[in-house]
Parts: structure tokens; sequence; C-alpha cells
């Protein structure tokens, strides 16, 4: 009798241990190996699987690179009309809606302002591995070339965004299933290009410049990923 009951004790105790283990793992979850990924500034982590799904389709958009070491080199008369198109930017924006009911340009014009300063600073640090989730494969090989090319000089860039005076949309529309957004970023910079000894090779860190950037954003609509990436660089007309 006295075994039957130590025998009852222990299947009440296994019982017990089982069910909170099944507790502990449903509160917890598992550990997918993706905990320690980068998050990207539009918010949401961004993980292998969906990444790699919106790069494939941001990889379509061709003839995009346009690198940036000469981006100091531009006179203020070559902006382009800023207001062209404004019924083509509302329609444009109205079907990246339709195809994703989140789409919030106001959201948007907030996380692409934060990667245009977490990108312009990785790339004056050549700092590849905070550019390269927030990049296409093809912008990503441009960035990646450009900087080694200066390290292989001895060159440093210093880059120094001291003022976003706008960031506003320019072009919205959809190619397939890939939402496509325009921005044009004016801000208030200093770049200076220093050589092997530290001497300044180009540029002036005590004469900001107003620097005009149009960069285009792309996501697959289709991906649960509500990142974007930078797939082309451009300077005004």
């Amino acid at each position: 009798m006295g075994d039957d009951f130590e025998l009852l004790r222990i299947l009440i105790f296994a019982a017990i241990a089982a069910f909170l283990v099944l507790r502990l793992r449903s509160v917890l979850g598992r550990r997918t190996g993706e905990e320690q990924e980068r998050r990207s500034p539009f918010s949401g982590s961004r993980s292998s699987s969906e990444h790699n799904s919106e790069r494939e389709t941001a990889d379509q958009h061709h003839d995009n690179v346009v690198t940036m070491p000469d981006r100091t080199r531009r006179e203020s008369g070559q902006e382009s009309a800023e207001e062209e198109g404004s019924q083509s930017l509302a329609a444009g924006l109205t079907q990246i809606r339709v195809a994703d009911p989140g789409f919030d340009a106001g959201q948007f014009v907030h996380g692409a302002r934060r990667a245009f300063a977490m990108i312009v600073e990785a790339y004056a640090k050549g700092d590849t591995g905070t550019l390269r989730p927030l990049l296409s494969d093809d912008l990503y090989d441009a960035f990646s070339t450009a900087i080694r090319e200066r390290l292989n000089q001895g060159e440093s860039l210093e880059t120094r965004v001291l003022r976003m005076k706008s960031a506003d949309i320019l072009e919205a529309r959809m190619e397939g299933r890939t939402a496509l957004v325009t921005v044009k970023f004016v801000t208030d910079q200093t770049n200076v290009t220093r050589g092997r000894d530290g001497e300044i090779v180009e540029g002036d860190p005590d004469e900001p410049s107003e620097v005009v950037d149009i960069w285009t954003f792309a996501r697959n609509t289709r991906a649960s990923d509500p990142n974007w990436l930078l797939v082309e660089t451009r300077t005004p007309n």
C-alpha cells in the first residue's frame, strides 16, 4: 500500500513539472537565432527570410547606383521643381495604401529621416555592418566599393549633418507588388576628406553647405516585414 502511495506521489509531481515546463515554453518562446538582429529605422526587426524576400524584389529596380563621394559638389540653381505632378503623387500614395492598408505617409517620412542619418553616418565611417540591412544589394555593393577605394587611398571622410531642413515625398508608385517612394532631403552639412597624414584634401569643417539628396526606398507589400530598403540615390538635375 505504501509503495502504491509513493508511486502516486511521483506521478503527481511529474505531471506538475511537465505542466510548468509547457507554461514556461509558451511564455518565453524558443530562441530562433535572430534575437540580436539590428533594428531598422522603419520600426520592427528584420527576420532573415523576410529580409531576403524583400531584397529580391527591391533588386529588380535597375540602374540605381549613384554613390556619395561627391555629395558636396552641387550648385544651388540645379534643384528641380518640387511640386510638379502633385496629382500623380497623390494617386501613387493611394495605390500604396490600397496594396498596404497599414502604410502611413507621415510615419514613413519619420522613418526615412532616421534612415538618412544612419546611412550618411555609416557611409562616412565605413560601417558596412550598419549599411547592409538598409540598402538593396546593388546599392550596398556600390557603397562598399567606394568605402574600400577610400580606405585603399588612405583617406577618411568626416560628415556632420548639422540640420535636417526638410524631408518631403516627391514620388510614390507601385511596380507590381513593390512600393517605391522617393524622398527629397535638404540638410546643412559639413563634409571633409582627409589624406593619410590627416591633412584636408577636400571640404572645410567650418563651412557648412546645403546638400540636397533624392533617395528612393522600396518595399515588397506582400511581405509581413514593414521595413524599407534604400534602392537609389541621386542629386537634382
